[in-house]
């Protein structure tokens, strides 16, 4: 028998552990994010951003998912058969899908989500992405006005099956993009546009919506009804908009981050030497580039002046002297390290830089223009210092050659909307992958592909390689004839590519989880932090 101080004791020790316990189980796990621009939207049928994809990924869940090195995964769909022929897929759906209100997901939410973002109502810029859908480019068209007509069929509430017009080797990798996730059909309906404001929105992700403050900060607290939610660490995530780069960087030394979004370029070489384990510079399937307005009088009809401005563009001096963050120089649209993919290149890539400007000012004397009597064109970027060095240095490269660039700089919002309307001689832009395919870059600059051809390029040639691509079921063959239709656009300069990427950011010491992968799509499901 124990004496009665031992008893004291335990019963002590008993008391202090529980109470122990239940400090431990109630201090909550926040991850603070910094995430670029204010979110256009976090509607995943209406948004086109980066910033606004990353809230979309810890919001809501497809038929297919991405796990934290960037592999494809089951998401609400727990399995899949594919046809013989490449063109039907059979997803069935996990039993224990559920929406953040407690509601099962079915295949009628899927069903009801593939038509709404094909609907030509929703004036979705990504729904040219679903056209390997049977039927999806006439709907998009406003050739069917049924949406009954989509190749989706929901034939029991487990099964949601995709008919295509042709067999499509990236379609698990383009049901991972937010265009592909389900939304609720009667919060929607009930709420309309504010569908999406906390106390409204209703999703399926890991995460659900419960605070938004405009340009200050978007909160996400964790899901109990998601079907990982056993395996969800952070309670919490906070999003942050930080478009003004040196202050997130000055937040995140503080303390008051835990991941940035990116780091100003002139501070690259300083946290290499001084902070190099918690700075990640790592490969990123993108291309920044400068776009052209194809359907403006002078650039629009003049080739040779296009050729030009990309010939005076020194993308070795931008990424040695400007961006500073191992970006690699440009001369193809498509990124490298696309499997099985051949690039296709300007047709100067090679040449000196002095034959290079010669032939520059040779063209654009040629059209009438020099430093007696220089283009004036106007050069559209959104906010950000990175991109204001990167504009402010082009300038200087094409004033030579008789350019005079006027910089208009808009905040994130308004630059997407003047985009959109083609009110711009040339813009900043950038296309990050959703998929590691070459499609995904060129399918984008497609004559029907809407506002997402933001340079309003029309080529029936490059239209038709494209078609026959889609069409083609050899994959080696595939791909060359995507890169016969490469060749056709970057021939146009309808754009400029100036440098395709290296993602960027600061992550704290106590993050766990955070995988490299090329897309730079990172969870919150996957990541936790260290006390």
């Amino acid at each position: 028998m124990m004496n009665r101080r031992t008893t004291l004791k335990l019963a002590a020790f008993a008391v202090a552990t529980l109470l122990a316990g239940t400090a431990v189980a109630s201090a909550e796990e926040v991850l603070r994010r910094g995430n670029g621009a204010e979110p256009e939207t976090i509607d995943p049928h209406k948004s086109t951003g980066v910033t606004e994809n990353v809230i979309e990924n810890d919001l809501f869940e497809g038929l297919v998912t991405l796990a934290a090195d960037g592999k494809q995964i089951p998401g609400v769909a727990k399995s899949w058969d594919i046809s013989d022929d490449g063109t039907v897929y059979t997803f069935h759906l996990r039993d224990d899908a559920k929406w953040s209100n407690g509601e099962a997901v079915t295949s009628a939410d899927f069903l009801y989500s593939f038509r709404r973002a094909v609907d030509p109502k929703t004036a979705s810029d990504y729904a040219p992405i679903l056209s390997p859908i049977k039927n999806a480019d006439d709907i998009i068209a406003g050739k069917i006005t049924d949406l009954a007509q989509l190749g989706v069929a929901a034939p029991d509430a487990q099964t949601v099956v995709i008919t295509l017009n042709a067999p499509t080797p990236y379609l698990l990798g383009l049901l991972t993009h937010n265009i592909a996730m389900p939304v609720h059909k009667a919060t929607v309906e009930k709420f309309g546009d504010q569908w999406t404001r906390p106390g409204n929105m209703v999703s399926n992700g890991a995460f659900m919506l419960s605070d938004w403050v405009p340009q200050s900060q978007l909160t996400v607290v964790k899901n109990p009804n998601f079907h990982d939610a056993a395996n969800v660490k952070l309670d919490k995530i906070i999003y942050y908009p930080t478009e003004d780069i040196a202050e997130e960087l000055k937040r995140y030394r503080a303390g008051e981050l835990d991941i940035t979004y990116e780091v100003p370029s002139d501070q690259v070489k300083w946290l290499e030497a001084n902070m190099k384990d918690e700075f990640q510079n790592k490969p990123y399937l993108g291309t920044y580039y400068y776009v052209i307005n194809l359907t403006r009088e002078t650039l629009g009809k003049a080739q040779q002046i296009r050729k030009a401005l990309a010939l005076g563009v020194d993308r070795e001096i931008l990424t040695d002297k400007i961006t500073q963050a191992g970006e690699l120089p440009a001369y193809s649209w498509v990124p490298p390290n696309i499997p099985g993919y051949q690039q296709q290149f300007l047709d100067f890539k090679g040449e000196a830089k002095a034959q290079r400007l010669a032939e520059a000012k040779k063209l654009l004397a040629d059209a009438g223009y020099g430093p007696d009597h220089p283009l004036k064109i106007q050069l559209l970027y959104n906010t950000s210092d990175n991109h204001k060095k990167i504009a402010v240095a082009i300038a200087s490269m094409w004033k030579p050659l008789g350019v005079e660039l006027e910089l208009v700089n808009q905040e994130w919002k308004v630059y997407l909307e003047t985009r959109d309307k083609k009110d711009f001689d040339i813009a900043r832009a950038a296309w990050i992958g959703d998929y590691a395919d070459p499609i995904n870059f060129l399918d984008m600059f497609k004559s029907d592909a809407g506002a997402r051809n933001d340079a309003g390029y029309n080529n029936p040639k490059f239209d038709e390689l494209l078609k026959t691509a889609g069409a083609t079921v050899d994959p080696k063959k595939r791909l060359e004839i995507l890169a016969q239709a490469e060749k056709v656009f970057l021939d146009d300069y309808a754009m400029i590519p100036v440098y395709h990427y290296v993602s960027h950011h600061m992550l704290s010491p106590k993050l766990v989880g955070w995988e490299f992968n090329i897309l730079d799509i990172h969870p919150g499901r996957f990541l936790s932090l260290k006390s």
